[in-house]
């Protein structure tokens, strides 16, 4: 009788008698059928994959905490805020968002930037980027955006064309792509970047007072980013230098760290604000409206498995708690339905239950089944609702909050249209160098376009934005800017 206590064995936890040598007729075969264990190996290795996402497809990530060290509970009741001092676990995953799983990090491409808070009230997910704005505002474009930055469907290579075709007739993209194709376009390290919320959400105190806000996570290591050269020479020498750079850190107790501030809007100022709130394509001002302390969040603790804590962590932002809720913003409502739509798609119905998504607070609920429920799938308890045998009930106090609506049900553009202003802003913020660098940056990636037509579309914005900015580039491509935009 075997004394081993660490044997091999099947995933039914049967021992297996011999893992090198599959069972055949005779020493030559052919292999028998019966060999349970080699077909089990196979099926299981020919699975190992799950779709990968068809966006933020590279990342990696880590754990740690949030400490609040602002008492805003004046705001919002989600109790993960309540009180100075309170910690709570959480998980980040970073990504880049148009390359596929094995594309390189230091391509220029916004960052995700998703944060998954396990409280006492069940998860919250913020799923937000590196940069505070977006190339478009309303969902229903997304698809064909990311359409764009994918492969020709023919030459199966990124296709130039297809991207700026896009952004010149789509002119609210512009702030943007100002910002993507400037400094903060490739940050040196995931640690030495900013990440924001990005979209307006809205705070709920206990007395059902609300609030509009945005997320900025200030990263605590200073803001470095990479020039175009060595995000290049890196891409081809070590194209996992962001997910390395990142692991190392923490393992060397080097504990990145962010602190959290949010931007807070008295709910009647989005009536009456220069710029619609609700715009997931521009700012607000923080002379407006300041950046106000919440806490910090800090990583100090690698994943023990990439694939079970990274690639099967699922975000949406539709993932709330009590106190925080969504806005109009119309790229945010569709987001809800999409994230956790791909994730019961890529990974499975019941994706929640899973090990990183499962929140630390007890689950209750009349969901079953479903592919992959491999936990008690509720026992023998009630499994609807309303019952008389003492199921779960509602909490009427953690209703969201009343939100007046009018309007004609139809599909409707936004009513402000000024995609300039703040685009030309950005420009001028920046210095010198920064600007000489940003042209050089959107010349060069435009050359490439085999359009003109395109070319001088996108020039015009640029020129809308700022004289000088769109003079430059145009000037770098040999074009001169159209008549009609003068």
């Amino acid at each position: 009788m075997s004394t081993n206590n660490n044997r091999l064995t099947t995933s039914w936890g049967a021992p297996v008698g011999d893992n090198q040598n599959s069972m055949t007729a005779g020493s030559r075969g052919p292999t028998l059928i019966q060999d349970v264990h080699l077909l089990e190996k196979l099926a299981h290795f020919n699975r190992e994959r799950v779709p990968e996402r068809v966006v933020h497809a590279k990342g990696t990530g880590a754990h740690g905490y949030f400490e609040v060290t602002n008492d805003l509970s004046k705001y919002t009741k989600a109790k993960f805020l309540s009180k100075v001092g309170k910690k709570t676990p959480m998980f980040i995953r970073f990504s880049t968002v148009a390359g596929e799983l094995g594309s390189a990090d230091t391509v220029r491409d916004p960052r995700g930037f998703a944060v998954k808070f396990y409280t006492e009230d069940g998860n919250y997910d913020l799923v937000g980027n590196n940069t505070p704005i977006f190339f478009i505002r309303d969902a229903i474009k997304f698809p064909d955006f990311i359409h764009t930055q994918k492969r020709h469907p023919q030459t199966h290579l990124k296709n130039p064309n297809a991207v700026w075709d896009f952004w010149s007739l789509s002119p609210e993209s512009l702030h943007q792509v100002t910002y993507l194709m400037g400094d903060r376009g490739i940050p040196a390290t995931l640690r030495h970047m900013n990440g924001y919320g990005s979209h307006t959400f809205k705070w709920v105190n206990e007395d059902g007072d609300a609030v509009w806000v945005k997320y900025h996570f200030k990263t605590e290591q200073g803001v470095k980013n990479m020039t175009n050269e060595v995000a290049s020479k890196l891409a081809g020498e070590n194209p996992d230098y962001h997910t390395e750079d990142l692991f190392n850190a923490i393992e060397n107790g080097d504990f990145p760290a962010w602190t959290l501030y949010v931007q807070i809007m008295p709910f009647e100022d989005a009536n009456t604000y220069r710029f619609d709130p609700f715009d997931v394509t521009k700012v607000w001002s923080h002379k407006d409206y300041p950046l106000i302390e919440v806490g910090r969040m800090v990583l100090d603790r690698n994943p023990e498995n990439y694939f079970a804590e990274v690639e099967q962590a699922t975000f949406s932002p539709g993932t709330l708690v009590p106190g925080i809720e969504v806005s109009p913003d119309k790229m945010l409502q569709g987001r809800i339905f999409a994230y956790a739509d791909a994730h019961r798609y890529r990974v499975g119905a019941n994706h929640n239950a899973l090990p990183i998504n499962r929140p630390h607070s007890e689950v209750k609920n009349y969901q079953r089944d479903g592919q992959m429920r491999f936990d008690g799938n509720g026992g023998k308890s009630v499994y609807y609702e309303p019952n008389s045998f003492g199921g779960p009930t509602e909490s009427a106090e953690n209703k969201q909050s009343a939100f007046p609506l009018t309007g004609v049900a139809e599909s409707v553009a936004y009513d402000h249209n000024d995609h300039y202003t703040q685009a030309g802003d950005l420009y001028r913020l920046m210095s010198v160098d920064e600007r000489t660098r940003l042209v050089e940056t959107i010349v060069g990636a435009m050359k490439p376009v085999e359009s003109d037509e395109i070319k001088l579309r996108q020039i015009g914005h640029f020129y809308k934005a700022d004289p000088e900015y769109g003079t430059r580039i145009a000037a770098g491509l040999g074009l001169s800017i159209p008549q009609e935009v003068k």
